[in-house]
């Protein structure tokens, strides 16, 4: 851009120089070091306005470096209104399309048959190709925003598997070490020689349990409300249903030493849609979690799914132990303190959730003290197809 300006006039140099100049601004990438896009177009767009107002050579000169000042004019106008963000997009796109509309008058001002409605014309034309640069960069901006509103939504979506994940399995299986250790402090092995070492041993191991399990509603809450809002969950990524009951009964029986109990009505399962199936299995699954955490002592339990009077799937979960402390258990909101302990868990955030996804699909979720223990019942709608 430079090299032809050493045989032209003095005159010429300015004119060289700003077509190097946009030229290097509009390809290079920005920011370099403390200068951004911004600040690079918005002061190559201030220097081709005052070149076009304070330019006074040769008119002819101006058509050597017009075509070249002009195409990166328009690249860095597509650039701006590409990258440049709100609300400073405002300020530096309209300056650059200015420069590059307005860049004809460095000729048209000077040049001896020219005069208004030459200017106006020239100017007319150049803002055709400045529309395309703001319509392409407006283009792949949105583009930009779609994509970068898709990563966050993979991420939120990722964050609150984990935390689900979190809450439904590994809390699942650490409560149940703390079962385990609640369990053995009963034993009558504790009782003889070395049983008291042993003893304070499953405390240690009862309370860890208790303290991860804290930490751990600490971080599905954290998961769950990341960027200062608390998300809806997305769908879960595998659909349980009213079908895979037996497995999970079977499951918690293994790994506890109550006594568990399903009923199951024939054809209950699959009349719901999937979802309100998949919000049945996992309020019978926050159930069970919750008496192995807050019940240890519990003798038995009773899950129930079945049809009531009015056509709704009924999904109960019931515990019965000679040993609960009936005033001592809350609202799913705030969940139980483990019986025979002093501590109170921070969770909370399993029936408080689902009893606002059952209200969703019209349902409704209920939980409190029954007469030899605690009750979680909830009452699905069968959609009207059925």
């Amino acid at each position: 851009m430079i090299a032809p300006a050493v045989v032209a006039p003095p005159s010429s140099y300015p004119l060289a120089v700003m077509a190097a100049l946009t030229l290097a601004v509009s390809i290079l990438a920005r920011p370099s070091g403390r200068v951004t896009l911004d600040r690079a177009a918005g002061g190559v767009a201030v220097l081709s306005l005052a070149a076009d107002i304070g330019y006074f050579g040769p008119p002819g000169l101006v058509i050597l470096w017009y075509p070249f000042e002009t195409a990166a004019l328009i690249v860095l106008l597509a650039r701006a209104v590409r990258h440049v963000p709100v609300p400073r997009v405002g300020v530096i796109g309209p300056l650059t399309g200015a420069a590059a509309t307005l860049l004809p008058l460095r000729f048209t001002l000077h040049a001896p048959d020219t005069g208004l409605q030459e200017s106006v014309f020239v100017c007319s034309l150049a803002l055709i190709p400045a529309g395309c640069a703001v319509g392409v960069g407006l283009y792949l901006r949105s583009l930009d925003n779609r994509r970068a509103h898709a990563v966050a939504l993979a991420r939120r979506e990722q964050r609150l598997e984990v935390a689900r994940d979190l809450h439904d399995f590994v809390a699942h299986e650490v409560t149940g070490i703390v079962l385990e250790a609640q369990a053995a402090q009963l034993s009558e092995d504790t009782g003889s020689a070395g049983g008291e070492e042993h003893r304070a041993l499953l405390q240690r191991i009862e309370k860890a349990g208790l303290r991860a399990l804290d930490s751990m509603d600490q971080t599905v809450t954290a998961l769950r409300e990341a960027e200062g809002r608390r998300w809806d969950e997305p769908p879960p990524t595998r659909l349980y249903g009213l079908a895979d009951l037996p497995e999970l009964v079977d499951r918690f029986s293994s790994m506890g030493a109550a006594e568990v109990a399903l009923s199951l009505e024939a054809e209950t399962a699959g009349i719901l849609s999937r979802e309100a199936e998949d919000t049945a299995y996992r309020v019978v699954l926050e159930s069970l979690t919750n008496i192995r955490r807050h019940a240890p002592r519990a003798d038995r339990v009773q899950v129930l799914a079945g049809r009531t009077a009015d056509r709704s799937v009924e999904v109960s979960v019931a515990d019965h132990s000679d040993h609960s402390d009936h005033s001592s258990r809350q609202t799913p909101a705030a969940p139980r303190p483990p019986v025979g302990t002093g501590r109170r868990s921070h969770g909370g955030t399993g029936l408080a959730g689902l009893t606002e996804r059952v209200s969703a699909l019209g349902g409704t979720l209920e939980a409190g003290p029954s007469q030899h223990g605690w009750r979680v019942r909830c009452l699905l709608p069968v959609p009207a197809i059925r």
